[in-house]
């Protein structure tokens, strides 16, 4: 085993000295070299961008896996280096499940039918889940993990070596004024009572060191600044890199908002189909027990009429995202008042646009689809779904 004594005498010489000198700037009995402006604010900005940038990838992984273990698992799977296995999302699980109970049941049954319905819905939630967390890991926190474990430590590691070269600046500054001091000294008070030949002689060689410790002292002061200056300039080089990085994080973070986008826009879609096909099962002979929410339509329909309402027709002027009067039949069959649950964005001319807790006018026509009636709004027209709306007596 190589082990150097005296290198390791002298590093732990050099590492009381710097620890002296950090010692005395605290007390305020030391004098200390500060850094430029626009390097200090540079600092402030890569120290404030460090500490964001991990807050904001604890809490995105908090968000994409709220399950402490299962965070803790992909740690240890990301720091050994393997790839983690892939596994069943809840929605998934719970997907399969259904199925299963529903082949248990019955397939052919209201209720079995119903599960199959709910579980294929709930296993395509389950994927488009799966598809985002990837995509989020990948586009997202992969380069913030990254800049924290890679650049920042980097910078952290040339930060730490500015300031031991800032230490030591000052330390061969401090030294560099001690031996002036003791130079002047000693030339402002020679000792001229003395008269024996050999202590003239000692003034002299004493006053030649002191004029080599000035010497070395410069030497040494030059050689620390030209290190410090050079370790400065690699710093800064680094920190201005930063503005690269939020660039860099801009480009991630839009990337990352347009899949969370995405995968909501496909779950609503799904909700949106599911509710569909839960209306049309719920309403069909065979299944007519099943336990999907009974349609409203089927509520209006045995709500109280008037016989003035079933005469009336449906006139005026077609109306925009809404239906021509010469498109809407002209028997119509108790109209009423109902609140809207959720926004609807109409897919065709035919249908009437809805926004949440607006209250419209509905009515339904003899042979209309169930799941369907004619919305009124002022002069705007048209179908719309039961399943968004709340009939009010």
């Amino acid at each position: 085993m190589d082990f150097n004594v005296k290198k390791l005498a002298s590093d732990a010489g050099v590492f009381f000295t710097r620890a002296m000198q950090f010692t005395e700037e605290k007390l305020g009995q030391a004098e200390k070299t500060e850094l430029d402006q626009h390097l200090e604010n540079l600092i402030i900005k890569g120290d404030s961008t460090k500490n964001w940038t991990e807050k904001i990838l604890r809490q995105t992984e908090v968000l994409l896996q709220p399950n402490p273990s299962a965070r803790i698992e992909e740690f240890i799977y990301d720091k050994l280096d393997k790839k983690l296995p892939s596994k069943t999302t809840n929605a998934e699980l719970l997907g399969h499940y259904m199925l299963d109970a529903a082949s248990e049941f019955g397939a052919d049954t209201p209720y079995g039918k119903t599960l199959v319905i709910v579980g294929e819905y709930e296993k395509r939630l389950g994927s488009a889940e799966r598809e985002f967390l990837h995509t989020a890991a990948a586009g997202f926190l992969s380069p913030l993990r990254n800049f924290l474990e890679g650049d920042w430590k980097t910078i952290a590691k040339e930060r730490r070596l500015l300031e031991n070269r800032r230490l030591d600046l000052d330390i061969c500054k401090a030294r560099l004024k001690k031996a002036k001091l003791a130079e002047a000294k000693a030339a402002v008070a020679p000792d001229f009572q003395e008269t024996r030949p050999r202590n003239y002689v000692l003034s002299a060689s004493a006053s030649a060191l002191l004029s080599e410790e000035v010497d070395k002292a410069e030497h040494e002061l030059r050689v620390a600044q030209t290190e410090f200056d050079r370790q400065a300039e690699v710093t800064r080089l680094l920190l201005e890199g930063i503005s690269s990085t939020h660039l860099n994080h801009l480009r991630c973070l839009q990337d990352f908002a347009e899949a969370q986008a995405t995968y909501y826009a496909q779950c609503h879609h799904y909700m949106q189909e599911l509710q569909r096909e839960c209306s049309n099962a719920s309403t069909s002979p065979q299944t007519s027990v099943a336990s999907c929410p009974k349609p409203v339509s089927s509520a209006f329909l045995s709500g109280p009429s008037s016989s003035g309402d079933t005469s009336s027709s449906l006139s005026g002027p077609k109306a925009p995202g809404g239906l021509a009067s010469d498109q809407m039949p002209t028997l119509v069959t108790g109209a009423r008042k109902a609140k809207v649950l959720y926004d609807y964005d109409a897919h065709d001319g035919s249908e009437l646009s809805l926004l949440a807790d607006e209250l419209i006018t509905v009515y339904t026509v003899p042979g209309m689809d169930p799941d369907w009636l004619i919305g009124e709004r002022g002069n705007e027209k048209g179908k719309v779904p039961v399943t968004y709306l709340e009939l009010l007596s």
